[in-house]
């Protein structure tokens, strides 16, 4: 199949529909006289439904639509299962505690708990290496592998990642938060009502039987030598949710730019209810269906059935939604980074008052070149794009988050002693799961435990060492959260 005329027509108009309606809305707003809270947080203006739609738009993309079908079995629905627990956890625990401390970046409350700029010059370069090196290539090469899949069109995946480069940048640079979160909840209704219609056509497909399908594929209760074995479910899954969805500064700044804090864990809240109830069918089904269909297609599998199954000019609009997808997945990760840099680096060691517009432009150039040569890495039809995200990002979600845990559960940390830990705990990650190490294999440990163990390790270590340099580290949970908390 090739892409036609009324595809590409069809196509060409949805995506100019939602940059309009994103730029008309834009330049109505009343934008904010601090030139920095508007450029990252949107002048502290976003209504719920636009924290909703940017926080579902801006997990959802190709890694996930694209990575999970590839997977073709119903085990990954247990990652936005689980994700309903991290979007509580930052609902409840997280999003109050960030307002109290009137924060621009997650970051900034390390800075203000520890009383030490360097621990969040430190979190913040993990975060940036995180998305300039494993998110934004992985959501290139999973948008331009869904073209070329979907319309089997005969064009370099490296020419259709640099047009989604360009056009995600644009966003990010010339609009900031405001155009992301904007075009993020206009993109969402138009994909969501279409994976809800493929997950629908796949299901008719083969008359809603799933007989000849293997049991292993169709079964929640993963054993020990699957993709999510179930006792990870108890162990490092939990920690991973409350890391992405309460200490990422790409999904929380969404949640960070409402007005109050009860307006965005309303959206917060209608984020998790989608997670809940239509995102877990639309990201398995189809890739369960497609195994019975054409068998193990692995990460193509998303691209082939969407072509099959839809008439030509809804295949053009899903076209259009995944463009939109991957778009402002790549722009929200582009405008958090630059607010990570601006925020956390530039304005600490560089200059106090930069031009942050002019500086995030520069910035964001510099990272999506970096992001783009790092695609070959993901370009491995032997791995799907999921699990390798996941295990490649432990590397540096559970050395990130112990600095959160303890700097909000705790007194009088020595920072020193949190920089070391953390150091220690990328270390040990990465020599457990390094294929230079040589008994790792016989060690027979899920990355998602030692996901669980490095988190344990760093924290302890961090206190350990605390006490060792002079400072005695004491429970504060309850001048946290206590009064910081409030009400849904």
């Amino acid at each position: 199949m090739g892409l036609n005329l009324t595809q590409f027509s069809v196509f060409l108009l949805l995506t100019a529909l939602i940059a309009g309606v994103t730029i008309w809305y834009c330049l109505k707003a009343r934008a904010s006289d601090d030139g920095e809270k508007e450029y990252f947080l949107a002048g502290g203006s976003l209504k719920w439904y636009f924290v909703a739609g940017s926080i579902t738009l801006t997990n959802l993309s190709t890694d996930q639509l694209v990575g999970m079908n590839g997977n073709q079995m119903a085990l990954l629905a247990w990652w936005e299962l689980a994700a309903v627990v991290g979007l509580m956890m930052l609902c409840f625990i997280f999003i109050p505690v960030y307002y109290k401390y009137n924060c621009t970046t997650t970051t900034e409350l390390l800075e203000k708990r520890y009383n030490n700029p360097h621990i969040r010059a430190l979190i913040s370069i993990l975060f940036l290496l995180g998305n300039i090196f494993i998110f934004l290539p992985a959501i290139l090469y999973g948008g331009s592998l869904f073209m070329q899949s979907m319309f089997g069109i005969d064009v370099n995946l490296y020419i259709l990642a640099a047009i989604f480069a360009i056009v995600g940048s644009a966003y990010a640079i010339f609009g900031g938060l405001r155009a992301v979160a904007v075009s993020d909840t206009f993109s969402g209704i138009l994909l969501l009502g279409l994976a809800i219609t493929i997950t629908i056509l796949a299901l008719n497909a083969i008359n809603w039987d799933f007989q000849g399908i293997p049991k292993e594929r169709l079964t929640l209760i993963g054993a020990d030598d699957s993709d999510i074995p179930w006792k990870t479910l108890l162990t490092g899954m939990i920690f991973i949710q409350m890391f992405y969805w309460s200490t990422n500064q790409t999904i929380t700044q969404r949640a960070m730019a409402s007005p109050t804090v009860k307006e965005a864990q309303k959206g917060i809240f209608a984020a998790a209810a989608i997670r809940l109830l239509i995102v877990p069918p639309i990201i398995v089904i189809p890739g369960i269906v497609s195994y019975k269909l054409y068998g193990d297609i692995g990460d193509t599998a998303y691209g082939q059935i969407v072509g099959d199954l839809l008439p030509t000019f809804l295949s053009g609009a899903f076209a259009a939604a995944i463009f939109a997808a991957v778009l402002t997945t790549f722009n929200s990760i582009l405008n958090a980074s630059a607010a990570l840099w601006v925020c956390d680096i530039h304005e600490t060691y560089f200059n106090k008052n930069p031009n942050v517009r002019k500086l995030s432009l520069w910035v964001s150039i510099v990272m999506v070149i970096l992001a783009f040569c790092m695609i070959p890495i993901f370009n491995n039809p032997e791995s799907s794009i999921i699990n390798k995200v996941q295990a490649m990002y432990g590397l540096l979600s559970m050395p990130i988050l112990s600095a959160f845990v303890v700097g909000l559960l705790f007194k009088n940390v020595d920072a020193r002693a949190m920089i070391v830990a953390v150091i220690i705990a990328v270390a040990f990650y990465a020599y457990g799961t390094s294929p230079l190490n040589e008994n790792h294999q016989n060690i027979n440990l899920h990355y998602i435990h030692q996901m669980a163990i490095t988190l344990i390790l760093s924290v302890s270590t961090a206190l350990l060492l605390s006490r060792l340099l002079g400072s005695k580290p004491v429970w504060d949970a309850h001048n946290v959260f206590g009064k910081g908390s409030a009400e849904f």
